[in-house]
């Protein structure tokens, strides 16, 4: 089983507790937890410096 941390704040992200989805820009999968996707935490795409809420 993979774990996966959170592209914003670097928590593990275990079970259920998080979303994943494409960049917007480059379609590299992103990681994040529930709580950072819900407050709008921001964040930028490790692969081609996309910045997003």
């Amino acid at each position: 089983m993979e774990i996966y941390r959170c592209i914003t704040c670097n928590a593990n992200l275990i079970g259920t507790n998080y979303v994943a989805f494409p960049c917007p820009s480059c379609g590299e999968t992103i990681y994040r937890c529930k709580k950072c996707r819900k407050l709008g935490n921001p964040y930028v795409c490790e692969n081609c410096g996309f910045e997003g809420p």
